[in-house]
């Protein structure tokens, strides 16, 4: 049985809309990855955005709980119902059906669609929840109805906010298979395992903790496929099931070696996480130091040190993403799709880390056995910034010791390297923008964009709002705000591209368009009022400036893009991009820096295409037609079954809602300025094109003018050449002019030694202090020499009682210099050049005591 399936189509067949599985990066800043079935209808429930015309949905939610508040990443392995990544099968009613429906059609599926026994199945509510308790004894003995309080089946969206009593249907998996002492209904153990939650919303809270009954109460219900599809295959592991058992098997045989039960652990670890890792990188999520992506990096090595107690030592887990595609990719073609994109990121990321764990362990295992209850934060901060061990891979292997580490300690050694980087976490999200939009979409709905077709208009201003986004009607001269039109030609800001600017007129200009975006499906422009007062009701003239140079930049990324896949590979995907008025930026995976010759040859194919005028095309597509197409989706993106695809000729295909060219031509000139990195793996170059690319060539040209002047040569690279040759040759003269003192030096023997000490104007001192100790047997001598303001002091002793060392330490003070070396060499500096006089008397006077 296709259970995926046959849960959609069960409420499909009661009126439910059945929408796809949203991004695991989900469009909320209080959220790192999408945790819930619910959380692509937040705004609904909330009351933030508007109920669909279909108040009913069902959906197969891919859902991600290893960061933030919810995390099951340490539970993954050590239980047999855990895992990074799951599937949520969800029912949702918003203000349509409520108690008596959810739960009969959650009996029908469970007793009829998937024909579990029922004297298997156990029933939980809410203490206070008397209207659950009367509509299951319906359907289920008394005796099996369990109440509970809050801590198991009451639901909280936050602190405030909509909440409700929930009702868990549990499965018993037998006495004879589990029975500890925490195998009881509402115990930790696995005997009764939940199975389906079913929320009922029908309270707000308030900020006094008051429950307010909601007008129309909610359904939001939850079921992990993974456990269910355990269950129909009589397992009781879901490990044990089809969805993983294959994985396994596959890492046995790629290591040699099968699962025992110390090391099957392990097996289940990597078998998780290549399934949380593969996704994670379908959805255009990069390893990074930091956010969602170092969430990534830490799962993945978090496995690779699984796969390190197994004995790999190089990379492995690219040949179990074949086997899992194998046994879910017909579900989600994305991930066949990328498949070959995936296992090159896994291999490059698992190489990084295999060429530092073994020193990592080593290590680790040297401070282990110094722990007796706390492991050293000091020690695990290096691990961390050293070795590459994140701080829940070295708890997890202290929980296999039954130890902890000295967290208090680590959090300092964080902090202070992240003072002296001066490091910031970057968030989860964008920022939140709260304000009228709901009543907006209530009263007045969406606007039409017609900027694809129309880049000025007659339009109505339908909606004002302040800097707040609150409704207001009227804005005075001088300030800052938003419209809304009814029908509007100004891009909001999207898949790269930055929203449009411009102006509104009336007969005078009144308004400037400084920016454009989306919220809540409303597109909005944030205006500064220069004219007259702006009123709602009013008939302005909508015009949009510089467009065309955004275009330019947009198509040309499309181009670069296609070029970047012919010159460097196929696997080279979109990590972000950028395309504004002056410049494009566009991020792509590839694991080292380009070389000159690759740059050159991307832009000159660039070029290529711009210069042979291909015309653009767009259609909307049917999604499967699109791909057929071949069109590049861009990673992370969630498309619906209608799709916009650009096309220029046979060079590139892409899925994307932005504004473009008619023809290639119209781009101009394609220079990249610059090629860095942004993070392992990923890449960025800079380029220009269109009016850019004119003030580009005309700055590169005078930059060449003042060259040619201050070279005196109008061949400029001839003129630096000669350059090169003359101070080669003043280098030389200045070299044999060092070498070559005009004043002969003083000397004199004392005690049958030849001594030296005296004050050189030009010359290498060292060098001369070094060809004198060679050319005699037995010397003392130091010099002195000006430098500017300074005084450099050099020392050198040849078989004779004295010591360069001691010498230069007693007559540097007295130029407010210090030095020493050793006894048979040493120099100094000093500050004070006029009292250099006096230092070579010192010189003298030391020497005469000391030899």
């Amino acid at each position: 049985m296709d259970i995926r399936k046959e849960f959609l189509e069960y409420f499909k067949s009661k009126q439910h809309n059945v929408t796809d599985s949203m991004s695991l990066v989900p469009d909320d800043p209080t959220l790192m990855f999408t945790n819930a079935g619910m959380v692509q209808f937040k705004d609904i429930f909330t009351g933030a955005g508007l109920a669909p015309k279909n108040p009913r949905a069902t959906s197969c939610q891919l859902c991600l709980r290893a960061g933030g508040k919810h995390n099951d990443l340490e539970n993954v392995g050590y239980t047999a119902r855990h895992h990074t990544l799951f599937e949520m099968l969800g029912n949702f009613s918003f203000g349509d059906y409520f108690k008596e429906d959810a739960i009969k059609y959650a009996w029908e599926f469970i007793t009829k669609n998937l024909s579990l026994p029922i004297e298997k199945l156990w029933v939980t509510i809410h203490n206070s929840d008397d209207e659950a308790y009367d509509i299951w004894k319906k359907y289920i003995s008394e005796d099996k109805i369990k109440r509970f309080g809050d801590k198991d089946n009451f639901w909280s969206m936050g602190e405030t906010g909509a909440c409700g009593p929930c009702s868990e249907i549990f499965y018993d998996q037998g006495e004879e298979n589990f029975n500890g002492k925490e195998d009881y209904l509402g115990g930790e153990g696995d005997r009764f395992l939940e199975i389906w939650n079913l929320v009922f919303m029908q309270y707000e809270r308030d900020e006094n903790g008051k429950l307010n009954p909601l007008p129309k109460p909610s359904i939001d219900t939850g079921m992990g496929l993974e456990r269910v599809i355990a269950i129909k295959e009589g397992v009781q592991n879901n490990f044990d099931s089809s969805q993983f058992k294959p994985m396994i098997e596959k890492i046995a045989t790629l290591c040699e070696i099968r699962p025992t039960s110390k090391t099957i652990g392990s097996y289940r670890v990597i078998a998780d996480h290549v399934r949380a890792v593969s996704f994670m990188l379908s959805e255009g999520i990069l390893f990074d130091k930091e956010g969602r992506g170092y969430v990534l990096r830490r799962i993945l090595r978090r496995a690779v040190r699984h796969g390190y107690l197994l004995g790999f030592r190089k990379p492995f887990m690219g040949n179990i993403v074949d086997t899992l595609i194998d046994i879910i990719g017909k579900h989600y073609e994305d991930l066949k799709d990328k498949q070959e994109y995936i296992k090159e990121q896994i291999f490059l990321e698992e190489e990084r880390f295999f060429k530092t764990i073994d020193n990592g362990m080593n290590l680790f295992n040297e401070e282990l056995p110094n722990t007796k209850e706390k492991f050293s934060g000091e020690i695990a901060f290096k691990l961390y910034d050293t070795f590459g061990f994140p701080l829940d891979l070295t708890q997890d292997m202290l929980r296999e010791n039954d130890k902890e580490v000295d967290i208090e300690t680590f959090d300092k050694c964080m902090n202070e390297q992240k003072a002296k980087a001066k490091a910031s976490w970057k968030g989860s999200g964008d920022a939140s923008k709260e304000g009228d939009f709901k009543k907006i979409l209530e009263t007045i709905g969406k606007n039409e964009f017609i900027g694809y077709e129309h880049t000025q208009s007659r339009s109505k201003i339908v909606a004002l709002l302040d800097e707040d986004f609150n409704q207001v009607d009227n804005l005075s001269k001088n300030s800052i705000g938003w419209v809304m039109l009814d029908k509007t030609p100004f891009y909001a800001t999207s898949g790269g591209q930055a929203g449009d600017t411009g102006a509104l007129e009336d007969g005078e200009h009144i308004a400037i368009i400084k920016e454009t975006a989306k919220f809540f499906d409303l597109n909005l422009s944030k205006v500064e009022v220069v004219g007259s007062v702006l009123n709602v009701g009013e008939d302005v003239e909508a015009i949009v400036v510089q467009r065309e140079e955004i275009e330019k930049h947009h198509s040309a990324t499309h181009l670069l893009q296609s070029a970047l896949k012919i010159v460097l590979g196929d696997t080279v995907s979109q990590a972000g991009s950028l395309n504004d008025t002056s410049r494009l930026r566009f991020d792509f995976t590839y694991p080292k820096a380009m070389n000159e010759k690759q740059i050159q040859e991307v832009e000159d194919l660039v070029n290529s295409m711009v210069a042979h005028s291909i015309h653009g095309t767009v259609e909307e597509l049917a999604i499967k037609e699109a791909k057929t197409k071949g069109a590049i989706a861009m990673f992370g993106e969630k498309y619906g079954d209608m799709v916009r695809v650009v096309q220029f000729g046979d060079v590139s295909v892409e899925f994307c809602g932005g504004t473009h060219v008619k023809n290639t031509a119209e781009i101009g000139s394609f220079y990249i300025t610059k090629e860095s990195g942004v993070s392992a793996g990923v890449r960025r170059i800079e380029a220009v094109c269109g009016l850019s690319a004119i003030a580009y060539t005309k700055s590169i040209i005078n930059n060449m003018k003042k060259i040619e002047s201050e070279v005196k040569n109008k061949d400029a690279l001839l003129g630096i050449v000669k350059l090169k040759e003359q101070i080669k040759q003043l280098k030389t003269e200045l070299t044999q002019a060092h070498e070559n003192v005009s004043t002969p030096l003083q000397k004199e023997i004392i005690n049958d030694t030849k001594v030296v000490v005296d004050i050189v104007e030009n010359g290498d001192i060292k060098k001369l202090v070094d060809d004198m100790k060679n050319g005699n047997d037995k010397i003392a001598i130091l010099l002195l020499q000006k430098k500017g303001d300074k005084v450099l002091l050099v020392a050198g002793v040849k078989n004779a009682k004295v010591k360069a060392g001691d010498w230069i330490k007693a007559v540097a003070p007295v130029v407010g210099g210090g030095g020493g070396g050793r006894p048979d060499f040493a120099q100094a500096g000093g500050k004070d050049a006029s009292k250099i006089d006096e230092a070579k008397i010192k010189a003298m006077e030391f020497l005469k005591e000391n030899i």
